[in-house]
């Protein structure tokens, strides 16, 4: 059996695994005192040419976009999504349950398109009735996106200038972040992203940690007592040092982005296994995540043959979109495992 669920099926990358079992006897200070996390707050604000970056660990990301939202808009304001975004679908209520309404708009391919924004904030601020509605706050965008899809550094100038104009707060969703930055067509780098948004996160579950996102407020501008929000929200771990620590080693020697780099390359060669096989691509996606069509009968023999994959949505009466992600424990075994299973 092979699964190409997610990118968070297997354990941590073996280098941090081995960070955590190196350090595991030294006595270390809680709450993200450690000296584990303040290292990697520095390794990380050198990545981001961010020297005076807000770093926080927190314990996943929903726990992460819950506590950044609610954190940072006012309780008459909600937050502008695509109906694909992660706070819209896969969050179980997370960002409405805070009182704040995800504020739906239409996107392409998993994308926010900056002229459909402009449009879209117009249309709310210039409503005779917007004193009775929720008012947006902030734009929430993920890199890459759920299908895999990347912004240019062209498209994230044009939000970020649409979201200062309007007195709105960018915030960006980086839950597979390196993939995104490590794609060959990729033209954002981390200090980019960095000064185009007011905050973001760096995932690390679905990159090589066992668990832990690192929140970023660039710039030194995280909101007042964020700290005392983040334990509220059951997001602080006591042992801060269990992501601390794995951030540590992620940000030493690029492993970060080297672990990126070897899940991107098995994506490619799967989407050139799907060509080969004829299998229709659902979209072009340059990240470890590749959508493709398939059949009733062409699903039930992976299945069979013991190959996993998530089915994502259905495209017809006998077709539906399904998900094969990459990361860095996907062996080319395990991609030849498929290609057999495709024919």
């Amino acid at each position: 059996m092979v699964s190409f669920e997610s990118d968070y099926n297997n354990g941590a990358h073996p280098s941090v695994l081995k960070h955590l079992v190196e350090t595991n006897d030294e006595q270390s200070s809680s709450y993200g005192s450690d000296r584990f996390s303040e290292n990697a707050r520095r390794l990380i604000r050198e990545a981001t040419q961010c020297p005076d970056a807000d770093i926080f660990f927190l314990v996943g990301g929903t726990q992460t976009n819950s506590t950044v939202i609610s954190a940072l808009l006012r309780p008459y304001e909600g937050v502008i999504s695509v109906p694909s975004g992660h706070i819209a679908v896969h969050e179980a209520g997370a960002i409405e349950i805070t009182g704040h309404k995800v504020l739906e708009i239409p996107g392409r391919k998993g994308k926010i398109v900056p002229k459909n924004l402009e449009a879209e904030i117009l249309k709310m601020e210039q409503d005779p009735n917007a004193c009775h509605m929720v008012i947006p706050g902030m734009v929430y965008i993920t890199f890459p996106t759920e299908y895999g899809t990347l912004y240019t550094a062209k498209e994230l100038e044009a939000i970020y200038s649409i979201c200062r104009e309007h007195n709105l707060l960018l915030y960006i969703d980086g839950a597979r972040l390196g993939y995104g930055l490590s794609a060959a067509v990729n033209d954002v780098s981390l200090p980019f992203l960095a000064s185009h948004c007011d905050c973001f996160y760096i995932g690390g579950t679905k990159v090589g940690a066992l668990c832990g996102e690192a929140v970023v407020f660039p710039r030194g501008n995280a909101p007042e007592h964020f700290f005392t929000m983040t334990k509220q929200r059951g997001a602080l771990l006591a042992k801060s040092r269990l992501v601390g620590a794995q951030f540590e080693a992620l940000f030493t020697d690029n492993l970060y982005f080297e672990i990126s780099k070897h899940a991107i390359a098995m994506a490619t060669t799967m989407k050139g296994i799907f060509i080969k096989a004829g299998i229709q691509l659902w979209n072009d996606s340059p990240t470890n995540q590749i959508f493709v069509v398939l059949d009733r009968q062409m699903i039930e023999r992976l299945k069979s043959r013991g190959i996993l994959f998530e089915i994502w949505e259905p495209v017809d009466d006998t077709h539906k979109l399904c998900r094969f992600v990459t990361s860095w424990a996907t062996r080319f075994e395990d991609i030849f495992l498929l290609e057999k299973g495709l024919v």
